[in-house]
């Protein structure tokens, strides 16, 4: 079997169990997102920062992808909130299989929020569903503004892109506003969030774009129930 129609049918069948997550997921209102970015462009960072400022009675939970350890596990543990590690072994990708898998003794009833950080990496986790409500892009200024155009896809396929560490722009030579502009010219409805996990600087920003998705995503349950 040539590689091509070998690629066609592995995302086919990811196509089919990321299908199956979402319908749980959406029977069950559970709001999922799936973050993806370069190695060390801030999404464990993001993630702390988001659980440390969450009510210890948020039904929030967390899946960590990495090639190897459990680092990133243990840095979300201590916030209390359920976190299993998913270590695919030098798999640069998580896919929907690795999350059924981990979600099989996972109460799914007990959640409101899952939160997906997948492997350091924007080119194989663009093509690989999760069953995720939206995909969130992290692009830190440490990194070249170009990145959208570089790779477009996971850009295109993001409902938001969170440009993270603005705390070194004085430091390094990122433009922000070409940041800004190459990732509308790639998807023109993205959203856009700067900020610091360091300095708290934009950081409400980002809550707010989180409440209101996840707001959003009951509303539009809601609206399906009742046009059935």
């Amino acid at each position: 079997m040539s590689r091509m129609p070998l690629e066609k049918k592995v995302l086919s069948e990811n196509d089919r169990i990321a299908g199956r997550l979402r319908e749980r997921f959406q029977e069950r209102q559970v709001f999922c997102l799936n973050f993806i970015s370069s190695p060390g462009a801030g999404k464990t960072s993001l993630l702390e920062r988001t659980l440390e400022s969450f009510s210890p009675s948020e039904r929030v939970a967390l899946l960590t992808g990495d090639i190897q350890t459990d680092n990133d596990a243990r840095r979300l543990a201590r916030f209390g909130f359920p976190v299993k590690q998913i270590t695919t072994g030098g798999t640069c990708h998580l896919d929907a299989r690795m999350i059924e898998r981990a979600l099989a003794d996972w109460p799914l009833e007990s959640l409101d929020t899952l939160l997906i950080e997948n492997v350091g990496n924007l080119v194989c986790p663009s093509s690989y569903d999760l069953g995720e409500a939206a995909k969130v892009v992290v692009l830190s200024v440490a990194e070249g503004e170009d990145k959208p155009l570089k790779y477009p896809a996971i850009f295109f396929k993001s409902e938001l892109m969170v440009l993270s560490k603005t705390d070194l722009l004085p430091y390094v030579s990122f433009d922000i506003g070409k940041a800004r502009e190459y990732a509308l010219q790639v998807h023109p409805g993205m959203e856009i969030v700067e900020l610091s996990c360091k300095t708290g600087a934009g950081f409400d920003d980002w809550m707010k774009w989180l409440a209101r998705r996840r707001e959003s995503a009951k509303a539009e349950k809601v609206l399906a129930s009742g046009q059935e």
